[in-house]
């Protein structure tokens, strides 16, 4: 598959996603497992979610 984030849309997944964990561990909630799914979106520079419309974030060549 190709990527389709880009690397700001990588760097903000990444810190929202770190944010989100560190915000469940501080009050003590399963929710912040949700912040796994911006980490692995900016990991593997692929978001699910842009596939059916198509968009892209990554710079065109």
């Amino acid at each position: 598959m190709k990527p389709n984030v880009g690397s700001i849309d990588r760097a903000l997944r990444f810190i929202v996603g770190v944010a989100v964990l560190g915000a469940g561990y501080y009050y003590q909630s399963w929710w912040g497992l949700v912040g796994i799914v911006p980490l692995l979106t900016s990991v593997f520079r692929i978001c699910p979610a842009y596939i059916p419309f198509g968009l892209s974030s990554c710079t065109k060549k």
